[in-house]
């Protein structure tokens, strides 16, 4: 509390006083109904379905990690943003339909309707385990960085007041409580990193005196082929691949556009996501470079840029606001794994087991699902102490392992109808193998100092970039995909129907004009991104 005043306080005190509205309104609106609880009875518009996106996307972890790796080494971290942008249209264009028209709750569903029941299960427990260990875990370690570093509280005190209050929403409320809080949360944390950027930029002099002040190359974003770890190769190439699993595959993302009135709504809703995620290159990454040129001593400990540009530039009342918008980074991605883990354990897990579960049995355990996700979260604050930034990295790139075989059956399910659910598990389990194979590798060698020995394959699978080991997994499990499923008997009717290219779900309640002007942001939008990469060449 020492580095925070009246203003200050008013302006979190308004943010919660909001936010306990928007939840209070969400739960009154709460039927019993497992449609409203899980998916907000499907009538989410386009603008909440686009925040909501947004803000399940941006935690704690991307004020403390892009405003790091913007100090560290430049605006390059920004390609993972505006490959977003695109990765968001291949959403909308070509996944929605096919998820609307199979009326699924969840991603394991849509595994199993187009492959086989073992898709689904090794699906759910990798999303729900993934979920425990780096999306709630992450989200708090690098809350509790910003937070403490801002406010001087106690973490482990604030954190537990964070994950009751968020929890308490999410179990009551539902999805549409989340979603809704969502959107709050997004309009504050743009308005606050906005505010951040700007002061930060009048204070080094603008561009101009911000570029005089930084390394040389710090605003190319494209680097060789040799950059240790964004390789335009593996920008291009690798990149899409993790984007294709994060953001049309992964649960605590898509389940927003599950939620849509219709196709139109959820698919206007992913191009205003799309054109929201071009602002985190200029109010995330940038104000890190700038925390470099007014705190040179930042650069021993770039993870420290987002705290240190809150609590020595900005003034009283604005630090507020900004502490605002880390409250909603954290409380929007904390709410969105609690509900994503939620529904997976009812309708992957709960409902398998009990196909005649009542609808009020299915939002009960829903409840439950969350109030332990919300328990596992407390459990895990107690030893943060003993957990390093590095540790949540390798943890986090368990993820990017096991994305390629993911993408491949997502993406290649859906136009090749002879692919069958014996080469999606073959091509799973692959991507498994090799994801953990690269991982024990990779931290061998680190804690050994190097103790792999060079020209070796296992070292060369230790130290390759993780986005060219990226496509190279991807390009494995295609393979392993493509020759079980021949050498297999080919899927029946009703796994292909509906559920694969060439006989595309109709865009129900949408017009020709409608269509025409979807066409049209998108075309603004990729052109925008073409501009914006050849400027930051």
């Amino acid at each position: 509390m020492s580095n925070l005043h009246a203003p200050d306080l008013l302006f979190i005190a308004v943010y919660f006083i909001i936010l306990f509205g928007i939840a209070w309104w969400a739960a009154l609106r709460e039927k019993n109904v497992s449609s409203d609880y899980f998916l907000a009875s499907r009538d989410v518009a386009w603008f909440a379905v686009g925040a909501s996106l947004f803000a399940s996307n941006i935690g704690s972890e991307h004020l403390v990690g892009l405003a790091g790796t913007g100090a560290g080494s430049g605006l390059a971290v920004g390609h993972f943003e505006w490959l977003a942008c695109l990765i968001l249209m291949l959403l909308g264009w070509l996944f929605v339909p096919y998820y609307l028209k199979s009326g699924v709750y969840t991603m394991p569903e849509f595994l199993e309707k187009r492959y086989n029941s073992a898709a689904r299960t090794y699906f759910t427990w990798v999303s729900v385990i993934g979920y425990v260990l780096t999306k709630i875990s992450v989200t708090l370690y690098a809350g509790g960085v910003v937070i403490r570093a801002v406010t001087g509280w106690n973490f482990y005190t604030a954190a537990i007041v964070l994950i009751v209050v968020t929890g308490l929403y999410t179990i009551f409320g539902g999805l549409r409580a989340v979603v809704y809080t969502e959107v709050l949360q997004a309009i504050v944390l743009i308005l606050g990193s906005i505010t951040l950027m700007a002061i930060g930029l009048s204070r080094v002099g603008g561009f101009a005196g911000l570029e005089a002040k930084v390394p040389a190359g710090f605003f190319s974003m494209w680097k060789p082929t040799s950059h240790p770890d964004f390789p335009w190769t593996g920008i291009v190439f690798g990149a899409p691949i993790l984007g294709i699993w994060y953001w049309c595959t992964d649960q605590h993302i898509v389940q927003r556009v599950l939620a849509a009135k219709n196709i139109k709504e959820a698919r206007t809703g992913t191009i205003f996501a799309g054109y929201l995620k071009i602002l985190p290159v200029f109010i995330f990454v940038l104000p890190g470079i700038v925390a470099l040129a007014l705190f040179p001593e930042i650069r021993n400990n770039p993870d420290s840029a987002y705290p240190t540009l809150v609590t020595r530039l900005l003034p009283d009342g604005i630090k507020g606001l900004v502490l605002a918008g880390m409250l909603a980074a954290l409380m929007s991605s904390l709410a969105s794994a609690f509900n994503a883990c939620s529904t997976l354990l009812t309708w992957d897990v709960y409902r398998k087991v009990r196909p005649a579960a009542t609808e009020r049995q299915l939002v009960q355990v829903g409840r439950i699902s969350a109030g332990v996700m919300v328990l596992l979260g407390l459990v895990w604050i107690p030893f943060m102490k003993y957990i390093s930034s590095q540790i949540y990295i390798y943890l986090q790139s368990v993820q990017a392992y096991i994305a390629p075989p993911i993408a491949a059956c997502f993406l290649l399910g859906l136009f090749y109808r002879r692919l069958n659910g014996s080469g999606a598990i073959a091509s799973l389990i692959t991507g498994l193998v090799f994801g953990l194979l690269r991982l024990i590798l990779e931290l061998t060698n680190k804690a050994s100092g190097g103790g792999l020995e060079p020209g070796t394959l296992w070292h060369w699978i230790a130290t390759i970039n993780f986005l060219h080991y990226a496509v190279l997994l991807f390009v494995i499990c295609t393979f392993v995909l493509f020759i079980v499923s021949m050498m297999t008997p080919p899927p029946p009717r009703e796994k292909t129907e509906g559920l694969t290219y060439g006989g595309a779900p109709a865009t129900a309640g949408e017009t020709k004009d409608e269509r025409k002007f979807e066409v049209g942001l998108s075309v603004l939008l990729a052109a925008l991104l073409g501009v914006l990469w050849i400027v930051f060449a």
